[in-house]
């Protein structure tokens, strides 16, 4: 009778035992599960980009097929040769006073043509043939005359109204796109028109255009 007793207890420890391994084991598969999730979680959410270097600017990399840097520094070098060689700038005798208007985006993309035309204005300025008047702060001036004739700046630096110089010609023009699709290959075609316009006569005394061609093509993307 005891032996039958004792042979039960064993088979409860034997079997309690089991049920408590099998409980751990589990917790320890649903731990681990759980554990995994979170990071596959964590890795699926945003990135920082925490690690960086210069490159150059000048360099060409055709990343998409996006208008770029490169295209932006071929069009305005070409344009500001071409301005600064034209006949009514070289053989002015003294350099011409011009008002920039920004680039017009005639394409489909977002283009930042305010950088475009900074770049030619500012490299049409360091040539020293041409000379800028500031038409966007022509608002902050006025405000600064009224400033100074309201008696709040000493007589001998208060600054009046009628000084100005007043313009010569107007650089406007704009940037227009064309795309094509053949197979897997895509052509992307961009122009660049910039005209330089005297205010006395209404005449275009100088104008430039600028192509850039480029080609991409599909490529498969596996695993």
């Amino acid at each position: 009778m005891e032996t039958i007793r004792e042979t039960h207890l064993v088979k409860y420890n034997v079997g309690d035992v089991a049920m408590r391994l099998n409980r751990l084991v589990w917790a320890v598969v649903g731990l681990s599960a759980f554990t995994l999730l979170i990071i596959s979680l964590g890795g699926c959410g945003p990135k920082a980009f925490t690690k960086g270097e210069y490159d150059d600017p000048t360099r060409v990399e055709l990343l998409d097929d996006k208008f770029n840097e490169a295209d932006m520094q071929q069009m305005a070098d070409t344009v500001i040769k071409a301005m600064v060689s034209c006949d009514y700038v070289s053989k002015a005798p003294k350099p011409p006073v011009v008002i920039v208007e920004k680039v017009q985006n005639r394409t489909e993309e977002h283009i930042d043509t305010s950088s475009l035309t900074e770049k030619i204005r500012t490299a049409l300025i360091k040539s020293g043939k041409v000379r800028f008047v500031n038409k966007q702060e022509r608002g902050t001036l006025d405000e600064e005359y009224s400033y100074n004739e309201g008696g709040n700046v000493s007589g001998p630096t208060a600054k009046k109204r009628g000084k100005q110089i007043g313009a010569d010609y107007i650089l406007s023009g704009g940037l227009a796109t064309n795309v094509q699709q053949v197979g897997n290959d895509k052509f992307i075609y961009y122009k660049l028109t910039m005209n330089l316009t005297s205010v006395d006569t209404s005449t275009i005394d100088c104008t430039e255009d600028k192509e850039v061609r480029k080609k991409y093509s599909k490529q498969s993307i596996g695993l």
